[in-house]
């Protein structure tokens, strides 16, 4: 009977809590919008099965080493790549594997939408800071108005280490929701006929120059943002994988399997790390209200930037301005919702290679955006 007992007293039954069911039912709403509403399903169902297996309720701290957050447990260990920051390094060498810049080189002015999408960053730093987070807190808050989940988990490794869950589930998120976000801020800033404009062919890239720009790329970044250097490094190291021609093995591992294999622990571990005992506080409602405004600050910047440009712009050269919605890092996701909306408008006006650029050069502004908040708050011991 005393067996019984114990046994008991160790099921989930025993240990479930509100918390542990509400994150069930967020675990379980990330899994039908991936699966019935195909929202970002490589990034949700990771993430929303890892919401169950963190919130299954257990006997915590008795040595079985069950939780994430349990020294020695399994989680424990596979959490590490992101405590660390060493998952998202790699997942930015298998974006680099796997991008092409010919539409960002064909028009470089459209790299300054992707730095204007990042006003959210630091818009939503201040809020942060109004609202008594820390500056470290608060920088890494900020950071998810870049829709670009690996940066934000990289830096808030480095100055938040115990936002780290909050950040990630909040980041990741608004990338998934990136159809749902998006549209309505673009048709709220833009006029039917702004969103008809057809910008002109990009002039076609040479091999040499695509070769070149990672190198190019790679010095003038991390130069201006030496803390932004194991992302854009690898960034820009699997670009050139890509693009070299002779290392083509290397390419496929890192754009194929490797970035598959990371994506998976990542995401898992991330949900899983909502454990209900440690996660739910009100600080993790005020990061994911924080991040919902960084991001429609962003997408709002990008688009009216792209208008602010038209100013100065005549004739074939004008921008469609919701291309400078795909200014955020969340690639290629935004790029496809300015695709779309502008074939609603005009089914003849194809704008994906145009929203491309300032996509691709959102994920630079982000990673070198994160470096400048390192380099300014981190704490010299």
């Amino acid at each position: 009977m005393a067996g019984l007992e114990q046994f008991l007293q160790f099921t989930g039954f025993a240990n479930v809590t509100y918390g542990h069911i509400l994150m069930i039912i967020v675990g379980l709403l990330f899994l039908y919008l991936a699966i019935a509403k195909d929202y970002e399903p490589l990034l949700l169902v990771p993430i929303g099965f890892g919401i169950l297996v963190g919130n299954i309720p257990f006997v915590e701290n008795i040595g079985l080493q069950l939780g994430i957050y349990e020294d020695g447990s399994v989680l424990n260990y596979l959490y590490f790549g992101v405590t660390k920051g060493i998952y998202p390094p790699l997942i930015f060498l298998g974006i680099g594997a796997m991008t092409d810049f010919s539409t960002l080189l064909s028009n470089p002015k459209l790299l300054l939408l992707g730095a204007a999408a990042q006003v959210g960053i630091f818009i939503t730093f201040m809020a942060a800071l109004a609202l008594g987070f820390s500056e470290n807190q608060a920088a890494a808050i900020g950071i998810i108005g870049g829709a670009d989940g690996p940066t934000a988990i990289f830096l808030s490794s480095k100055l938040a280490p115990e936002l780290i869950g909050a950040i990630a589930i909040a980041a990741y998120s608004y990338m998934a929701l990136v159809p749902v976000i998006q549209p309505p801020i673009i048709k709220l800033l833009t006029t039917p006929a702004e969103r008809k404009i057809k910008m002109k062919p990009p002039r076609s890239v040479t091999k040499q120059e695509k070769m070149i720009f990672p190198i190019v790329g790679l010095l003038l970044t991390t130069f201006i943002s030496p803390g932004a250097l194991p992302l854009l490094g690898m960034l820009f190291f699997g670009n050139l994988l890509k693009e070299s021609g002779v290392t083509k093995r290397l390419a496929d591992t890192a754009s194929k399997p490797l970035i598959d294999i990371v994506t998976i622990l990542l995401g898992l571990t991330v949900g899983a790390s909502t454990q209900a005992t440690t996660f739910l506080k009100a600080e993790s409602i005020s990061i994911f209200i924080l991040g919902a405004i960084s991001f429609m600050i962003a997408t709002a910047g990008g688009v009216m930037f792209a208008k602010v440009m038209n100013l100065f712009l005549k004739g074939d050269n004008k921008l469609n301005p919701m291309i400078g919605a795909a200014g955020v890092s969340a690639v290629p996701d935004s790029a496809r919702v300015v695709q779309s909306m502008g074939l609603k408008e005009d089914p003849s006006n194809y704008l994906l290679m145009h929203a491309l650029a300032p996509n691709v050069a959102g994920v630079i502004g982000s990673a070198v955006a994160a470096g400048i908040l390192m380099g300014f708050l981190f704490k010299v011991f």
